[in-house]
């Protein structure tokens, strides 16, 4: 276990420069190593078992060549019996006799592919973070420099970031944009994996963690599993042979899926988890337009970085800087020690207070 889960421990470490925000961190670290961890502990078969154990007439037919071929092949069950219950004709629910043509039968194979489809899911919501540390480039962490140490008040660099920003004025407009794109790339993202899931649970998924809850509501008798239905722990197999006169035989067995146990409550979690990233991402992109289209929320915020005495300072950085001026000050309020962050605002207040007198 420590083996499996020993690299993903470095990935929760503080950045020492912050260049992203609460809402992007969600995304590449909380929900990267969710996923990561998810597909990590399914491939662990000393914790799971064999994913597959069936049942056979081992006189026709090896049980090791049954199970092998069960897990390649995918296994079914009868969906118009999986409402069921164990009963004389019905072993399991979605397990029974059935004619073959006249009974539905319901293939399921997807379980095979789920540590896989965790990992790359993993990796697509890092993407976004890959693209902006390329395009970030050590931007934030070169204006900071030794300015988020305790003593960083006595540093020479605080003048420098003052005639930073006077100089480049008006001309950082694409470092926000770029940090904006980002943050579109992962509000689509996180939608679109919740449209593929359900796309790979045939149609399951979207409503998959609501109709478990409802299923906790209802009464013990008439409960029926959400959880089987969608990730069936008991199913079908029949396994195809010559016979010695050289007519098919078929071979029927029944198959335990103990993984299956592990699959159904991951997804659980998994739809309750996306559909709240996704809610939070939805809010940060309505929050991100109204600080574009609302210089006062901006202000509001710088505010938020320093004391209330600085307000007419604030403002009158508010009013000259652009959106894109606004977004790298405001970074640099998150890293850079307070006192010194006061010094800065009010320095360059004076430098632009300076410019409008002449």
């Amino acid at each position: 276990m420590n083996d499996a889960f020993g690299h993903l421990k470095s990935l929760l470490k503080i950045d020492e420069i912050c260049i992203d925000n609460l809402v992007f961190k969600l995304h590449y670290k909380v929900t990267f190593l969710i996923l990561l961890g998810f597909s990590a502990f399914l491939t662990c078969r000393l914790y799971l078992g064999n994913p597959i154990d069936c049942i056979v007439d081992y006189q026709s037919v090896s049980t090791n060549v049954m199970e092998t071929y069960c897990w390649v092949q995918s296994t079914f069950n009868l969906p118009n019996r999986i409402n069921g219950k164990a009963s004389r004709n019905a072993a399991h629910p979605g397990v029974s006799n059935f004619e073959e043509g006249v009974d539905g039968v319901k293939y399921q194979n997807y379980y095979q592919w789920v540590c896989f489809v965790l990992f790359f899911q993993a990796i697509f919501f890092y993407i976004p973070r890959y693209i902006w540390k390329i395009w970030e480039d050590r931007h934030m962490r070169e204006l900071v420099q030794d300015l988020n140490k305790p003593l960083s008040f006595e540093s020479t660099h605080k003048q420098t970031l003052v005639n930073y920003f006077v100089q480049y004025l008006h001309k950082q407009n694409v470092y926000a944009i770029q940090f904006f794109f980002c943050e579109i790339f992962n509000l689509c993202n996180v939608f679109l994996q919740i449209y593929f899931m359900d796309r790979f649970l045939e149609g399951e998924f979207k409503t998959y963690g609501y109709d478990v809850l409802r299923m906790t509501e209802m009464n013990p008798e008439d409960r029926v599993d959400v959880m089987s239905r969608v990730f069936p722990k008991v199913t079908k197999c029949t396994f195809r042979k010559y016979g010695p006169t050289g007519t098919i035989q078929n071979i029927d067995g029944m198959c335990v899926l103990s993984q299956n146990i592990v699959n159904e409550k991951i997804y659980v979690f998994l739809w309750f988890w996306f559909w709240f990233i996704a809610i939070i991402s939805a809010l940060n992109f309505v929050y991100r337009m109204l600080l574009i289209m609302v210089p006062y929320f901006r202000l509001l915020l710088l505010r938020s970085r320093t004391d209330c005495f600085s307000y007419k300072k604030l403002n009158t950085l508010t009013q000259k800087f652009w959106f894109g001026d606004w977004f790298v000050f405001y970074q640099l309020a998150k890293n850079v020690n307070p006192v010194v962050f006061r010094e800065i605002v009010s320095e360059l207040s004076q430098k632009f207070e300076g410019k409008d007198n002449v």
